[in-house]
């Protein structure tokens, strides 16, 4: 029997942890990796006569999220309790924001998967601040099975950005987070990283079922525990089926079943009941008592959004008109955010070589910083040190090669272009001494000597390694420059 007709909705809950220094209301480091429970204090702790002072840098985070996705900037806000209890929230409440959230009513346009030249415009319920619970680790070594509590992650602030259930694919789904995080690192809002907790998706999704005319909706499931984008789409696809031949076998709808939290098995390929999903009501809202509601005054939001700047689209076409990249290669830059951005466009403005300062970021630049696990802003090669370097990559007087281990130097050590040449022991080789080089190779290899005569120019190519063997300095365009006039003159 054939399947009927069927829409899937979909509905996003995005958690971006904010790129602060310091926790929400403590001035606890939010540092990734530290060792378990050594970024505490009694604020993030909930100890008795605790009181939490508001961060006030991740209040103009958020508003700077909230207008790149065109959100309405209210000008009160206010803090609420949100009760349930789990053993890595030590207060038993979380601090969050209920019915007045610092943003609302806004939008994303996305470009349709199944049509480049159209969009979609998904629209966004609202995007609040809150802090985070800790972490939870469970052991389940045979024998052990135990569970420990890392609460370094408490009291970290999180915006989470909730969608209207607009979305009707997976790769719809794909398509708006692709873009959210995109605009959230641009901004300097968030790195973003998925796999250390600072970029988190929840998803709520249903089907309704044409039958004959008549509506039937599905029970509305919100699939957690989903670490990554293609976790997303693989969870989203495979809940699609779930729900549909669940309906076949029992006829459960969305009025005569609740709403249910499931998990996402990776390895399983499969979601999994978790447990009966909380209503409103149930966490039993409250205004907390300790912290003042917000006042933002319209003149700050303006100031702020004047402050945005370019947007990734308007960056990444700047980009290619300005120093002649490619479109791939714009757009892995942007994806990297604005610091990246800025560095880049520092290198290649100095170095008047755009192109090359595209691959040297793309290729060292970014492959280093995954090496070193730190960010742009301070990675041990500047912007003028790069952009020195690549100068004289192009004037001949390094090679790609020699200008590797100067920039490799440069990393690991510090200090300047010049200090970190004269330390590698890199010289500038005279003509007369590379004709001399030259000559030998050639001397003892008659057989290139000969291909090169019959036509394969290419031949001389094995010459070049060779004559870095005797001299790392020499370099391969002159090493061939030189054997090819020596041959032809022979």
């Amino acid at each position: 029997m054939s399947q009927l007709p069927t829409t899937t909705i979909i509905g996003l809950e995005v958690h971006v942890q904010l790129k602060t220094a310091t926790k929400l209301f403590c001035g606890c480091s939010t540092k990734f990796g530290s060792p378990p429970n050594t970024q505490v204090c009694p604020v993030c702790l909930g100890l008795p006569g605790a009181l939490p002072v508001i961060n006030e840098h991740a209040i103009e985070l958020a508003i700077r999220a909230g207008l790149a996705i065109n959100c309405d900037i209210p000008p009160l806000t206010k803090w609420d309790r949100k009760q349930y209890f789990y053993p890595d929230l030590p207060k038993g409440y979380q601090i969050s924001q209920f019915d007045l959230p610092i943003c609302a009513d806004g939008c994303l346009e996305i470009v349709d998967p199944a049509d480049a030249d159209a969009t979609r415009r998904i629209g966004i319920t609202r995007a609040h601040l809150e802090e985070d619970a800790g972490k939870s680790m469970h052991d389940e070594a045979a024998g052990r099975a135990d569970s420990r509590i890392d609460l370094n992650r408490c009291g970290t602030p999180l915006l989470e950005i909730v969608s209207e259930p607009d979305l009707r694919t997976a790769e719809e789904a794909l398509a708006y987070l692709t873009k959210l995080k995109e605009i959230m690192t641009h901004l300097g809002v968030s790195d973003c990283e998925m796999q250390e907790g600072s970029l988190r998706v929840d998803a709520n999704v249903n089907l309704h079922i044409d039958k004959h005319g008549q509506r039937i909706a599905t029970p509305i499931v919100e699939v957690k525990n989903m670490n990554s984008f293609r976790n997303v789409v693989a969870a989203l696809h495979f809940e699609v089926d779930r729900q549909y031949a669940e309906w076949e076998e029992t006829g459960h709808t969305i009025e005569t079943h609740g709403k249910r939290t499931f998990g996402w098995d990776d390895v399983k390929g499969v979601t999994y009941p978790q447990r009966e999903k909380e209503e409103s009501a149930d966490y039993r809202y409250f205004p907390c008592p300790d912290l003042l509601p917000i006042r933002i005054p319209s003149e700050r939001v303006e100031e702020i959004r004047g402050s945005l700047g370019e947007t990734p689209e308007e960056t990444r076409e700047r980009l290619q008109s300005q120093y002649g990249i490619k479109a791939y290669d714009a757009d892995v830059i942007v994806s990297q955010g604005r610091a990246m951005v800025e560095y880049f466009d520092a290198v290649a403005m100095a170095s008047g070589e755009g192109k090359r300062a595209s691959s040297w970021i793309q290729q060292d630049v970014m492959r280093t910083l995954k090496e070193q696990g730190g960010d742009i802003e301070s990675f041990g090669v500047t912007a003028e040190q790069l952009a020195q370097l690549l100068s004289k990559v192009s004037s001949g007087e390094l090679t790609n090669d020699r200008a590797r281990d100067v920039f490799k130097h440069l990393s690991e050590n510090g200090g300047d272009v010049d200090q970190a040449i004269k330390a590698l022991g890199i010289e500038a080789v005279d003509d007369s001494e590379m004709e001399t080089l030259v000559k030998e190779l050639l001397t003892a290899n008659p057989k290139v000597v000969d291909d090169v005569k019959n036509g394969n120019q290419k031949a001389v190519g094995s010459l070049i390694g060779q004559a870095r063997g005797k001299n790392p300095n020499a370099n391969p365009q002159k090493v061939r420059e030189i054997a090819l006039r020596l041959i032809e003159q022979a």
